[in-house]
């Protein structure tokens, strides 16, 4: 009894010990694929929301109260600086001002006879005094008359589009009532928001020329022309962090109209940028990790500072130099510690088939 079971344990032993060896020799025929950064120069493309403002947008509302008479434009159409818009019925503004022409007149002629006899000494200096002060008010009140008379026509302050008529022919408009807006598109101020540390980055840039900026528009379609960062407000907004900058683009085929939205896109060449593979990265907890491979073949967790993110790549500002081997197949069978078996591909190798932006 005791021999057999010395027997037993025996081929149990050798029966483990093949087990372990098979194991052993399929962890070694695994062959990984090792990597490293590319140091290069690449441009980072920053995209922002942005909101496209005419460069002048205003309502126009009616000075005087009145029947609406007539409109002589379109919406949408494209009116010229001084151009007769609207036409508030203008009769009662007509006779005030023929009443008030009719009081100058008759001011004037008794300013004339008091003058003459004034002169003759048979009426006193004041008199004539009054009387010159009579014609004066006269003539300021035919001035009321006829501003009150002009503010019936409505016309064009500037080169715009006409929008939506909030009136029709025949309306009983009070003063102040919108009739309608105006924008000239000739050029447009486009906002987008900027976070703190990134105007942080822009500020403390010397540049000799204001930054230039792309606009894709909401069909994804890059605006033809280039616009300019012009300003930046005051203030940063303490609930998002952010602070709004506006850049100016031409619009000489008005394409671009008031309140349409899209993404401004800043470009930014970045010098001698260590890049990796996306797929060579893991996460935890919101960071960042690679597997770097020492000099004993065995991989380690390091933690990187992602700068910026393209399509299939990420530009490394920290955590990584650029002669350091990373583990870029297989991240997901590996732990922090274990040796394994490799093959180095050159990086522009590994890159060849990413979208890989350069300048």
């Amino acid at each position: 009894m005791k021999n057999m079971f010395m027997l037993m344990s025996l081929c149990a032993a050798l029966t483990y010990v093949g087990c372990s060896s098979h194991h052993e020799e399929k962890e070694a025929e695994t062959k990984y694929t090792v990597t490293t950064p590319l140091q290069m120069d690449t441009a980072v493309v920053r995209n922002y929301v942005c909101q496209i403002r005419s460069i002048q947008h205003i309502e126009l509302r009616a000075q005087e109260r009145g029947y609406l008479q007539k409109i002589f434009v379109d919406e949408g159409q494209y009116v010229k600086k001084g151009q007769l818009l609207f036409q508030i019925m203008p009769q009662l503004y007509e006779a005030e001002a023929e009443k008030a022409r009719a009081e100058v007149e008759f001011a004037e002629i008794e300013y004339q006879n008091t003058k003459k006899l004034t002169d003759n000494k048979v009426v006193s200096p004041n008199e004539l005094a009054m009387a010159k002060a009579k014609l004066a008010k006269a003539k300021a009140e035919l001035g009321l008359t006829q501003v009150h008379l002009q503010f019936t026509s409505i016309r064009a302050p500037f080169d715009g589009i006409i929008d939506r008529f909030l009136v029709r022919p025949g309306s009983l408009v009070d003063e102040g009532d919108l009739l309608t807006s105006l924008s000239d598109n000739s050029q447009m101020w486009v906002y987008f928001n900027v976070p703190e540390a990134e105007y942080l980055d822009y500020a403390s840039k010397e540049r000799k020329e204001k930054l230039q900026v792309q606009l894709r528009m909401a069909n994804n379609v890059l605006f033809p022309y280039t616009g300019v960062v012009e300003t930046i407000e005051a203030d940063f907004d303490n609930e998002t962090g952010n602070i709004p900058f506006r850049a100016t683009f031409p619009n000489p085929k008005k394409l671009l109209r008031h309140g349409e939205t899209g993404n401004v896109c800043v470009t930014e060449l970045q010098k001698n940028a260590l890049v990796i593979p996306q797929k060579a990265t893991y996460e935890v907890m919101d960071k960042k990790f690679v597997y770097v491979v020492d000099k004993d073949k065995k991989v380690h967790a390091r933690e990187i500072t992602v700068g910026a993110e393209l399509d299939d790549l990420f530009l490394v500002s920290s955590g990584l130099s650029p002669n350091e081997q990373i583990l870029l197949e297989g991240i997901r069978k590996v732990q922090d510690g274990d040796r394994i078996d490799f093959e180095v591909e050159a990086p522009r190798e590994v890159m060849a088939h990413l979208k890989l932006p350069t300048q």
